[in-house]
């Protein structure tokens, strides 16, 4: 079967989540980039002491823009009880889409001490009392009384009992009435608990909320109190992949919203998980217990309470330990167990196991205090609401706050269609086997990504589970079909489908694959390829492994494990190896197959056509599409160093190093306008005399200058200040070359996207369910492999458009409408570019090199948001300039341009990149930085220049290319 002669990157589908890479990854082909040091790791400047005003402006655009998949999450951490968020959680699509706000503690307790000197009365509702819904209209809270945390707990669960109320049973609604009932404070202390995401135990004498719990231990026992609930003699189900029902799923006849240690913890593995490591150091010390962390002390005290015989428990009273200081008991704390030790053998001074556990239980329980812990079944009563409100798994306190921050944020959003369907589950069974499912998932993906490489018996487990999951996987399937066929409406099941249990038995199945792959059931695992690429609905950003996968297997192994018809062995082979060359060609036509497996794909295709001997005429040409080089450039500067030489006048190497690592954040682009010297190629950076060099100092964000750190430079073409890598080669660009440019990274695609897009994005077409706030950013399946595949045809006609030239108009058109109102837009930073300068840049596009690109960031938005160049540039090409091959249109040529040290190397999500946009006609270059002099810094600051050796590249240094 031949290929349709067209580009291959236009043909691809939008993944679910982004490529991962590791940062220290090798590239092994022999046609690719040269791999210099392991790639450092970039991370955001601290504050520095001094800042240029164009640094200044340039980090106050970086706040305006919209975030999208490049951006890294905040990392919260809660400061009330010393305890700490779990900060491992991704951003979920909702709160993806909604603008940036500041969200931490600070800004949250600042917010509402403002709003509660404005608070007025007659805002509150008819019966006196303020609800969340008159609070957010009024945006009013008052301490001790209201509390935004409270109030965006109770909208998730007012607005899904209030749509999808049928998806809870009568015991559920009446928990949920009970909650109502509590007094603030015990549900302000309860959300608190619950938005630490996890069941654990806390000291109720740690829990200093204060301001707006004025009796914590009142609080504690609202909680704590058992309440009666009606029976609806429900039973736990067993879903598929489960060996036994999750009991904690259904409510009993009773229940507490909160569970107290003394009728809990009983036993002393419980009891020590409760000690902090100090703790736990001066009681090991006590039992003569050794180990090197909190893991192994706590392993070898449980060991040894169960073990030795010879403590003398008898002889350890408080009177021989209160005036030591060292006690793991407090001094004001008498033990009411201390007198307990007598029921052992008679004329036995040898405790029991049971009586040592339960000296130490007592003894840690006398420590803490008193505890509490959220109960079970509650407790996942509410996860089960957010899952539904947030339609994810993954929501944090951030998420939780991060909608109603938005909402009072008097921001401009688009005045799309808000659209929250009620039937994403149709049932409340459906809804149950799909949390049952994610269990099931997280049981699989714990035991294959998370405790290292999977040993037989793990994955003889992952088998077992996905023979479970197999039978009601395809039930399921066969249902998704008949409703795609009958009950959606074009591109409404795409988005609809990934809250299917089927979406997450699809993962497992695959996942599946690992263990058959492993047990040599090839067979079985090429049954199962076949089945996971006739169906189209779920996951197809996994399509290309799968047909890569088959591939492999067909060629390798099909012919000596399936009958051969009567062929011969050799007649057999081929016969597979065809089958094998009509498998990859099928996977580089399909649509979804993503760019990413292309290239093997590619090499497999041309690798059997020679086994196969097909004639060279026949055979696929695939040199437009292959893995290109780009133009590799020296640029000679000036790099920065500490001076390791030992001074009189530093207290301590920690002073030196501080000051001599200097890290500026990059020149600000707006000035970066080309007043540049012409083509001028020179092997120095600096043509006169500048000015005295200045150094901007920040804290260190590692030593030396070794593979990892970020190196400095001084930028002696503009600002004479040190200097980012990337801002001393765009100086050299815009001075020397006469290019304009910013150092975006990703930022002016991003730009040019929302804008070229921004109708498409939110207005036309109309997807249902996409839309549930009026405060996005954008629709929420952006971010999944459902956005191009629902808006195919539109996508397509404005890629046609802006082929015919008419981005420009398109990008100035949607600037002029939204540019005062400062529309949020996802990606898109209003104060970060020029209007001027995006027109100028997209006009120097060729205009099917900028389709190309765009029609690539919209099939797979979230997976390219790394790996851009770090430059950005263009030129405008003057009347008698003659045409350059490469990126360049009628007005002008743009190139992008990566920037690499000493220390630095490309990642393989760069690679690609720089493939999409040279097999896009687009220029790219390679800029490696070359120290042509050393300057020192001494620990007074003083910057001593010194020239060195130059050391030559692999090309002419400054070559114009």
């Amino acid at each position: 079967m031949a290929l349709e002669s067209q580009s291959p990157s236009i043909h691809n589908s939008l993944m679910g989540t982004r490529i991962p890479h590791p940062a220290s990854s090798r590239w092994d082909d022999d046609d690719d980039f040269p791999s210099p040091a392991a790639k450092r790791t970039k991370t955001g400047p601290s504050s520095p002491k001094r800042i240029s005003p164009r640094k200044l402006l340039s980090k106050q655009r970086i706040k305006n823009e919209i975030p999208d998949s490049e951006d890294d999450e905040e990392q919260d951490t809660e400061e009330d009880g010393g305890v700490k968020l779990p900060t491992d959680f991704r951003t979920t699509q909702l709160e993806a889409a909604l603008p940036p706000v500041q969200t931490d503690e600070e800004a949250i307790e600042a917010y509402e001490a403002y709003k509660a000197s404005e608070y007025v009365e007659q805002r509150e509702a008819k019966d006196g009392e303020s609800t969340s819904s008159s609070r957010l209209e009024s945006r009013s809270w008052v301490r001790g009384r209201s509390s935004i945390y409270v109030d965006a707990f109770n909208l998730a669960l007012d607005t899904v009992l209030e749509d999808e109320g049928h998806l809870f049973n009568e015991a559920e609604h009446s928990l949920f009435r009970i909650w109502r009932d509590l007094n603030y404070e015990a549900q302000y202390l309860y959300v608190r608990l619950f938005l630490r995401k996890t069941s654990k135990w806390f000291r109720v004498k740690d829990l200093q909320y204060y301001s707006d719990v004025a009796d914590v231990d009142a609080a504690v026992l609202e909680l704590q109190k058992e309440r009666p609930l009606p029976a609806d003699g429900a039973e736990p189900e067993i879903y598929a992949g489960e060996l036994e029902p999750d009991k904690d799923t259904v409510l009993g006849q009773k229940f507490a919203f909160a569970e107290c240690s003394s009728d809990h913890i009983t036993t002393l593995d419980e009891a020590s998980s409760l000690l902090l490591l100090d703790e736990l150091k001066v009681l090991a010390k006590e039992a003569k217990v050794q180990g090197k962390n909190k893991r192994e002390l706590l392993r070898n005290f449980r060991r040894t309470s169960g073990k030795q015989t010879g403590l003398g428990f008898k002889e350890l009273k408080r009177t021989d330990t209160e005036d030591s200081g060292v006690s793991v008991m407090s001094e004001d704390t008498q033990s009411v167990y201390d007198d307990d030790d007598d029921d052992q053998t008679s004329g036995s001074r040898t405790p029991t196991i049971k009586n040592r556990d339960a000296h130490f239980t007592k003894k840690i329980l006398n420590r803490t205090g008193r505890c509490i812990r959220l109960s079970l079944t509650p407790l996942k009563l509410f996860e089960r609401v957010h899952l539904v409100f947030y339609r994810s798994t993954e929501w944090t306190e951030k998420s939780l706050t991060t909608l109603i921050l938005a909402k009072i944020s008097r921001r401009n959003f688009p005045e799309y269609i808000v659209s929250r369907s009620t039937t994403i589950f149709e049932s409340r069974t459906l809804l149950l086997e799909f949390e049952a499912s994610l269990r099931t998932q997280f049981k699989v993906d714990n035991i294959l990504e998370f405790n290292g490489t999977p040993g037989r018996k793990s994955l003889e487990e992952v088998l077992k589970i996905f023979e479970a999951v197999y039978p009601r996987w395809k039930i399921l399937l066969a249902e998704e079909q008949r409703k795609e066929e009958r009950l959606y409406e074009s591109g409404e099941g795409s988005y609809l489908r990934r809250f299917s249990p089927a979406w997450v038995y699809t993962r497992i199945v695959h996942k599946g694959l690992q263990p058959l792959a492993r047990f040599k059931e090839h067979v079985r695992e090429h049954e199962i390829l076949t089945e996971l690429l006739d169906q189209r609905l779920f996951h197809a950003s996994r399509r290309g492994a799968w047909y890569q996968r088959k591939a492999l297997l067909e060629e390798h192994y099909m012919h000596a494990l399936l009958p051969s018809d009567g062929r011969s062995l050799e007649a057999n082979k081929k016969h597979w190896k065809r089958v094998a060359l009509s498998t990859c060609e099928q996977g580089l036509q399909d649509k979804e197959c993503h760019i990413i497996y292309h290239y093997d794909l590619q090499k497999r295709v041309k690798k059997l056509e020679r086994a196969l001997r097909i004639p060279v005429r026949e055979q696929h040409d695939f040199g437009h599409v292959r893995l290109a080089k780009p133009f590799e450039r020296d640029v000679v500067g000036v790099k920065i160093e500490k001076d390791d030489e030992p001074s009189r006048n530093l207290g301590s190497s920690n002073t030196r190093k501080s000051s001599a690592n200097a890290l500026v954040a990059d020149v600000d682009s707006n000035d970066d306008k080309a007043g540049g010297e012409g083509g001028k190629t020179t092997t120095s950076v600096g043509a006169s005399k500048p000015p005295p060099p200045t150094l901007v100092h920040q804290p260190s964000t590692g030593g030396g200058g070794g593979p990892g750190a970020k190196t400095i430079w001084l930028d002696t073409l503009d600002t004479n200040e040190s200097v980012s890598v990337e801002a001393m080669c765009l100086s050299h660009y815009r001075r020397v070359l006469g290019y304009k440019g910013y150092h975006s990274e990703g930022g002016i695609l991003r730009t040019i996207f929302g804008l070229l897009f921004y109708d498409i994005l939110f207005f036309d077409p109309y997807i249902p369910n996409v839309f549930q706030t009026a405060y996005q950013t954008c629709p929420l399946d952006l971010h999944t492999d459902s956005f191009f595949s629902s808006r195919v045809p539109e996508i397509l006609a404005r890629a046609n458009r802006i082929s015919n030239g008419e981005a420009a108009e398109i990008v100035g058109r949607v600037w002029d409408e939204n540019h005062e109102r400062r529309t949020c837009v996802v990606g898109v930073r209003w104060d970060g570019f020029e209007r001027e300068d995006l027109l100028e840049c997209v006009a120097c596009w060729d205009g099917q090199a900028l389709a190309t690109v765009m029609l690539v960031m919209a099939q797979e938005y979230q997976s390219r948001g790394g790996g851009v160049p770090d430059l950005v540039l263009w030129r405008v090409r003057g009347p008698g300039d003659a045409g350059d091959a490469g990126g360049g249109g009628g007005g002008g040529e743009v190139v992008f341009v990566e920037v690499k040290s000493a220390n630095d190397r490309l990642s393989d999500t760069q690679r690609l990149w720089i493939s999409v946009l040279l097999g896009a006609g687009v220029k790219v270059e390679l800029c490696h930085a070359v120290a042509g002099e050393v300057a020192t810094v001494s620990a007074a600051g003083r910057l001593n220049r010194a020239t060195s050796r130059l050391t030559g590249g692999k090309n002419q240094p400054c070559a114009s290319g």
